[in-house]
């Protein structure tokens, strides 16, 4: 099984109600406007429908909706690429607030109405009353046999747009010559003034450093012979004085021992000092006024910020500037480029056309079988000699979704020729065909859990009796729901719910219970034969469930 159990508090009339659940087939019925239909309003916005206020209970602040699931294996990795724990159970909340703002978890962490949304289709699969609405809309009936061929369009849309793009790409180049030619010539203008200075990537730096040093030269020679006849040359220079003191200290070492690690300090500095004398000394030979480089750095400089000043820019971001018009010149040399764009697009739609074949070939070989299954399932659903097919017309033009439309027909009896679902089947018939779809496909989807909201409206009699056997064998293999009206049907059930109304304190409330026994057969004698019943119902009622 997979839906373990609903909890709900203050949604619409209910006030309070947990209930358990089974697997197998599961029937909820109840007097017309009792809610039998609240449970799988519930369930819909615990996986993500839109929230509305209205669903609170009159008087509440807030409505909240818990449901439990056996977690699917193929949500395991899902779950933790999006951030929650896994487990063997899955947890859905959902609180809706009078204000309308919603919020919502998945195992007791803050989820969107999107993450919702994107697990529904694991957990449960819900076929509506007005489930044959959507026979007639091409989308819907190319969906349906795309999921029996196990045909994805992911790849065919994603050539589509690549197709698109291409195309939308040349003509726009095509109708854009002109000023893309202008484009270009004042690009590589522009690039032709950059490239005469060739700017480096970290020459700006390197010629004001160099500028300053020359500008300054004989300010720096004066310097370092202050310091050198300082140090050095001096008649009271410092190299003398350490010597002194170091001399000094020495003499008495013998005495004060403390002097020994104060020598070698001073020795340290000596050394140090001399070092950098014989430094001062090599930057002197090689610091010279060079008038000619000096005039050379300033021409260069003056170039630097003359185009910096043209195309406002500091003189830094030149190299920078080059290199983005020569990006952009070469993607205006791409669009320029008709014969590689119309290359592109030959390709690009060849890809598509290749995929599309694909998809073609595969929903060609599905819908006779998808037809002759659903053709079958008519049969036992009060609609003998009848026949489905399913049309595949050739589109004018490719679409996103392929080369041809997929279209549902059906012949109501035998020797009549098969015509538009919407133009030839009344709407119990329409009803039928849509439980025989739901019935033949029932097996596609990923969900464990099916649910059927009244689709069996518009049948009776023996066709009933049909409708309640395919659901339970449906419920053999997966968990199988149905909201119904027909005692036929929910005799056939393994659990039986009955909705009903109560009034507390003057207010209605809904309330949700599990029949058995002598409860079971009194609802399904009341489905037969109304409020009042008879020994004659309620025999009929035994007897269906006899069977």
């Amino acid at each position: 099984m997979s839906l373990k159990s609903i909890s709900l508090r203050d949604f619409v009339i209910v006030h309070e109600l947990e209930l358990d659940l089974s697997g197998g087939f599961t029937v909820l019925t109840g007097e017309t406007g009792a809610g039998k239909s609240i449970l799988i309003d519930a369930l819909q916005l615990a996986l993500g429908a839109r929230a509305d206020a209205g669903v609170i209970r009159e008087g509440a602040a807030r409505c909240e909706i818990s449901v439990e699931f056996d977690s699917p294996k193929g949500l395991a990795a899902w779950l933790e690429q999006a951030g929650f724990d896994g487990g063997d159970t899955l947890l859905l909340r959902r609180t809706i607030d009078v204000q309308g703002k919603s919020r919502a978890w998945i195992n007791g962490s803050a989820a969107t109405a999107t993450q919702l949304k994107e697990i529904a289709d694991h957990l449960v699969d819900i076929h509506g009353q007005h489930a044959w609405q959507s026979l007639t809309r091409p989308d819907a009936v190319r969906g349906l046999l795309d999921s029996y061929a196990d045909v994805s369009t992911d790849e065919l849309s994603r050539r589509w747009q690549q197709w698109r793009q291409a195309q939308k790409t040349l003509l726009e180049a095509r109708d854009a010559q002109d000023s893309l030619q202008r484009e270009r010539e004042r690009l590589a203008w522009q690039i032709g003034e950059l490239d005469k200075l060739a700017p480096g990537a970290d020459e700006w730096d390197e010629l004001n450093a160099q500028h300053g040093r020359l500008s300054n030269a004989q300010a720096l020679r004066d310097a370092v012979q202050t310091a050198v006849d300082a140090l050095q040359e001096a008649d009271e220079n410092a190299n003398a004085l350490l010597g002194r003191a170091i001399a000094a200290l020495q003499n008495q070492e013998h005495i004060e021992p403390e002097f020994k690690a104060m020598v070698e300090v001073l020795n340290g500095a000596l050394a140090q000092m001399e070092d950098t004398v014989h430094s001062l000394n090599g930057y002197a030979r090689h610091a010279e006024l060079e008038p000619q480089r000096l005039a050379e750095l300033d021409e260069r400089l003056s170039q630097w910020v003359s185009l910096a000043r043209r195309y406002k820019r500091t003189p830094a971001e030149l190299p920078e500037l080059l290199a983005s018009w020569q990006a952009e010149l070469q993607k205006l040399n791409a669009a320029a480029d008709l014969a590689q764009l119309e290359k592109n697009e030959t390709q690009a739609k060849a890809a598509y056309l290749e995929e599309a074949g694909q998809v073609s070939k595969a929903r060609a070989k599905a819908a006779p079988k998808l037809a002759k299954a659903i053709t079958q399932a008519m049969q036992g659903l009060g609609m003998q000699g009848g026949k489905f097919d399913v049309a595949l017309a050739k589109l004018e033009q490719p679409a996103q979704h392929g080369l041809e439309q997929a279209e549902f027909l059906v012949a109501g009896h035998s020797g009549s020729t098969p015509r538009p679902v919407g133009k030839v089947a009344s709407g119990g018939e329409l009803s039928r065909i849509a439980l025989a779809i739901a019935v033949t496909t029932s097996q596609l989807g990923q969900a464990e859990t099916l649910i059927f909201d009244e689709v069996d409206s518009g049948v009776g009699g023996a066709v009933a009796e049909t409708v309640g056997r395919l659901m339970k064998q449906l419920g053999k293999d997966r968990q199988v729901m149905a909201v119904t009206h027909l005692p036929q049907v929910a005799a056939c059930a393994d659990q039986h719910l009955v909705v009903a109304k109560r009034s507390e304190n003057g207010v209605t409330l809904s309330a949700v219970d599990h029949v058995n026994g002598e409860q079971r057969v009194a609802e399904i004698a009341r489905m037969l034969g109304g409020e009042r019943l008879s020994g004659t119902t309620l025999a009929h009622a035994k007897e269906m469930l006899g069977q």
